[in-house]
């Protein structure tokens, strides 16, 4: 167990350690207390839902392992999330997935509209919670040939556009309830195995099948619309029809959010790279915060020097307040609900040391060409007592700090997880 009074001590160093390069480390823990993070549900129950949970995984999708404890039930499942919630610091989000409509009557996906998703608000508002949307367009019969809004046949495409314009109606129910934007994010698996002979027909059928279902006007003050794009899927290596040049050109056009899953990019590009070059076009980022390993894979986040990258980056630039972040892993080989903890502690980890630095100063010596002094201050961080920092926001809020939160976990496994199986 971590002694307050140790770590009140570690983080009196820490401040003046910091205030010494002129960063005020009370300031940047207000400020990283603002940011919140969606936490995404289905990394409870391996993305199994309530509406069609014995269908298999399509997409591309998969989730290994079978650690004990699965969330079975929406009681379950927030049961579980509560628990992450209460181990991370701050005020957060849940993202949700059209297949986690609460209803007691046999619904399609295309018929799922807000009313199934009151459980869902009802829990968030008692939770102080937001909640996120997106549409689901795997896991499902017409998912036909890898195909859903970019498929030739239109019977597909119809049915597909409906769950799209489902989807909006109910992320501008969780924005009016709740008081807080909900955004919607698009990702469609639609694509190719093999080289296509036709790779423009598909993506102006996409195009058209995106436009009707933005038609309809919402306020942005309850929901906004993100489009996510992909490299590759398991299943349509050859081609993908929502590329990231297209999503990237659609968002700006149509005035939607991009979406940049760090999972979805070759494994040499740097995501980060893309913020500064999208932002002065763009409305605006959803981020996907994952961990890719060889390839898409979708790991528990860490504290890696890709995820630094991309806080840095957000935090440099000044663009928080037009970015949301969101997480995005499936990992059933551990502790479900300490995998959310993890990536989500670490991702508040990288955004707090992006933010303890003197970046003012840094930019003015950038700026006169002092590169000399940019190089040596930002290796000097490297070794600063951030985690001191860390530790005081933990205590602030209310949160385990160090790895005592681990304790918490063991003892919902033995209370509440090992017991389900």
């Amino acid at each position: 167990m971590v002694k307050s009074e140790n770590v009140e001590k570690a983080y009196a160093v820490a401040k003046e350690r910091y205030a010494e390069l002129g960063v005020d480390t009370d300031a940047v823990m207000e400020q990283l207390k603002k940011v919140k993070l969606s936490m995404h549900c289905w990394q409870g129950d391996d993305i199994h839902g309530f509406l069609n949970p014995e269908q298999e995984l399509t997409g591309g999708i998969g989730v290994s392992g079978n650690y004990p404890g699965i969330a079975r039930t929406p009681d379950e499942l927030t049961a579980d999330l509560h628990e992450a919630l209460t181990l991370i610091p701050g005020q957060h989000k849940v993202q949700l997935h059209t297949l986690y409509a609460v209803t007691d009557q046999k619904k399609d996906f295309n018929e799922v509209g807000p009313e199934d998703f009151k459980y869902w608000v009802d829990w968030a508002k008692k939770e102080g919670v937001g909640l996120d949307m997106n549409p689901t367009f795997f896991s499902h019969p017409k998912v036909k040939h890898n195909f859903t809004l970019a498929s030739p046949e239109k019977e597909i495409r119809d049915y597909w556009i409906e769950v799209g314009k489902k989807s909006r109606e109910i992320s501008n129910y969780f924005g009016k309830e709740l008081g807080q934007k909900s955004v919607n994010n698009f990702w469609i698996p639609d694509g190719f195995k093999d080289n296509p002979i036709d790779k423009q027909s598909p993506r102006e059928r996409l195009i058209a099948s995106l436009d009707e279902i933005f038609a309809k006007k919402y306020d942005e003050k309850n929901t906004i619309e993100a489009v996510e794009g992909k490299l590759f899927g398991t299943g349509i290596e050859s081609y993908t029809v929502g590329s990231h040049l297209f999503y990237n050109n659609y968002a700006i056009s149509r005035g939607k959010l991009w979406t940049i899953d760090a999972g979805h990019w070759h494994p040499t590009e740097d995501v980060s790279d893309k913020f500064s070059a999208f932002m002065p076009f763009g409305k605006g980022l959803m981020l996907h915060v994952s961990r890719p390993v060889r390839w898409d894979s979708d790991h528990v986040v860490i504290m890696d020097d890709a995820l630094l990258r991309i806080t840095r980056s957000l935090v440099r630039d000044n663009q928080l307040d037009r970015t949301n972040i969101g997480l995005d892993f499936f990992d059933a080989t551990i502790d479900r609900v300490a995998a959310w903890v993890v990536g989500a502690r670490a991702t508040q980890k990288a955004l707090l040391q992006a933010m303890l630095a003197p970046i003012d100063q840094l930019k003015k010596a950038e700026l006169n060409y002092d590169f000399t002094t940019r190089l040596a201050v930002t290796e000097e961080l490297k070794s600063y007592p951030f985690g001191a920092v860390w530790d005081e926001f933990c205590l602030q809020n209310n949160t385990p700090v160090g790895a005592d939160w681990l304790n918490s976990i063991h003892q919902y496994e033995k209370d509440v997880l090992f017991k389900r199986n």
